[in-house]
């Protein structure tokens, strides 16, 4: 795909997010779209973020379980860029207005102590770089209409990143199971589904592994500091105003976020 097709399909996925609207899938309009064409978009898309202010805080691993690939119908990991102006604390209502078509997932965040690059980056490699380990949510959203999404869509739309969350208990990833430590997802009160780390790629640390080995061979490592979002150990939840969620995590800890407003959906 030509320079200024990759600009003009970055600026639109952009102008999509900031006005709160969808966009018709890239692979209909362009059939012979590549995942080296849909990763130079979101390069782009991303950029505009940068431009208006935002900085990187960390990457996220997307499509790793067996529910989402399901339901996305995409069967491969991606990865997207996560910026300042996606995080929000824990007890802060996530605000539905700024969204699209939201839907959360629970999973395990990695926050690193020592810069990582691949390629050649182990589980175990993952375990000694990270500082410390929260529960999350990530709020997925897609600017492409009705979710219809294949694998060059999501990974052009930022690997449909949204907003997120991260728990306040931490825990030693070297002290915790956290491919045997089960996952408890609650929505208002109520059981929504269960979930092991083994679900994500084996381990959520594979996962990261993954995407260290991946963004290596393209020269961009992980920073220390930076947050990792390792894949979701749930299955997609709808949310809508009032909801509440909480996930479980054994031997961990708990992350509870509120959602308020309506999404433009």
């Amino acid at each position: 795909m030509d320079a200024h097709k990759i600009q003009a399909y970055g600026d639109e996925l952009y102008a999509a997010l900031v006005e709160r609207r969808t966009v018709p899938p890239l692979l209909e309009r362009e059939p012979d779209i590549t995942l080296d064409d849909a990763y130079r978009i979101q390069l782009r898309m991303v950029q505009h973020r940068l431009d208006a202010g935002e900085t990187i805080v960390g990457k996220k691993i997307g499509v790793t379980s067996k529910p989402v690939q399901d339901f996305l119908g995409v069967y491969q990991p991606d990865f997207g860029q996560l910026t300042s102006g996606m995080v929000y604390r824990e007890g802060e209502p996530i605000d539905l207005g700024r969204l699209i078509q939201p839907k959360a997932e629970a999973e395990l965040a990695f926050v690193l102590k020592h810069d990582l690059k691949g390629p050649g980056i182990t589980a175990m490699d993952v375990i000694h770089a990270t500082d410390y380990v929260v529960p999350c949510f990530e709020i997925v959203d897609s600017r492409i209409t009705d979710w219809k999404i294949r694998i060059q869509d999501t990974v052009a739309d930022n690997a449909s990143c949204g907003v997120f969350v991260l728990g306040e208990t931490r825990g030693d990833p070297r002290r915790l199971d956290i491919t045997m430590a089960g996952m408890v997802l609650e929505k208002n009160g109520e059981l929504f589904s269960t979930g092991v780390g083994a679900a994500v790629q084996g381990s959520p640390a594979n996962a990261v592994a993954w995407l260290a080995n991946t963004l290596g061979r393209l020269g961009i490592p992980f920073r220390t500091g930076e947050i990792i979002l390792s894949g979701s150990q749930s299955a997609l939840v709808p949310v809508s105003d009032g909801d509440e969620l909480v996930c479980t995590v054994g031997g961990l800890g708990s992350c509870r976020v509120k959602f308020s407003g309506r999404s433009a959906a």
